[in-house]
């Protein structure tokens, strides 16, 4: 796809002797949520580590904005513009809210080199932070957690972002909090590439979708035509996104 930000072209990965990935092709077009789905152990965290060179392809090639990153360390993949938020959000709890906002901001040296209007824009979707802004991070809730991983992956302009599962054991509440906050995002012609369990959060946010089984796309295409399908996602995912809405 000529739009496409993120390329994988007969991606493997080995992580010691298990070989993961078997020949993943995955395209994330430029300026929209992709959604990765698929059971449990289809290979979508593998995925993700890989593209962010926590672990790296043993074969194929991963291009991002046309460059090869394939080889390609983590930090500079960083450096980039890629933030990842893993499932478990890897956040600093010793430190407060203000302290991992800063830490993530890798061209300030104090808070107020911090782009004043962006933090507005985080608060405004995410007004916890606000809130505990001093608090330590260890502190918040479970969703509040999660409002301060994806806080962190954007508080400076990024190419790509790269999440798993954010909507992992919050609650119905927050979960519509997320949900607001990506369509913020996509508004913002934010890329992202987001892996869920939660097939009503996916319906309402993917642009397209890529189905993982077995560490290979099985599928690939629009998101609104899997969730209209349900002979399809019984097929693909063993179940209907409709009985999860």
């Amino acid at each position: 796809m000529s739009d496409a930000l993120l390329t994988l072209e007969g991606v493997h990965t080995h992580i010691g002797a298990y070989h993961i990935l078997h020949g993943v092709d995955l395209s994330v077009p430029a300026n929209q949520l992709t959604m990765l789905l698929g059971r449990n152990g289809a290979g979508k965290t593998t995925t993700l580590r890989t593209v962010m060179g926590l672990w790296h392809a043993s074969q194929g090639r991963i291009t991002l904005a046309g460059q090869d990153i394939t080889a390609r360390a983590t930090p500079d993949i960083a450096q980039s513009g890629v933030a990842y938020v893993p499932e478990s959000m890897g956040i600093f709890s010793d430190l407060s809210v203000k302290e991992n906002m800063l830490l993530a901001a890798r061209g300030a040296r104090t808070i107020d080199d911090v782009d004043t209007k962006r933090l507005e824009w985080i608060f405004d979707m995410f007004p916890a932070m606000k809130k505990f802004w001093l608090h330590p991070a260890g502190k918040l809730s479970g969703g509040q957690k999660q409002m301060l991983a994806v806080s962190r992956a954007i508080v400076e302009p990024r190419q790509l972002l790269l999440i798993d599962e954010p909507s992992k054991g919050l609650a119905p509440a927050i979960i519509q909090n997320m949900i607001a906050a990506f369509r913020e995002l996509k508004a913002a012609q934010t890329t992202i590439l987001l892996v869920e369990q939660n097939f009503n959060f996916a319906r309402q946010l993917g642009d397209t979708v890529a189905v993982m089984d077995d560490g290979r796309v099985v599928h690939s295409g629009a998101m609104a035509e899997l969730a209209e399908d349900s002979a399809l996602q019984a097929r693909l995912l063993g179940l209907s996104l409709g009985a999860h809405q």
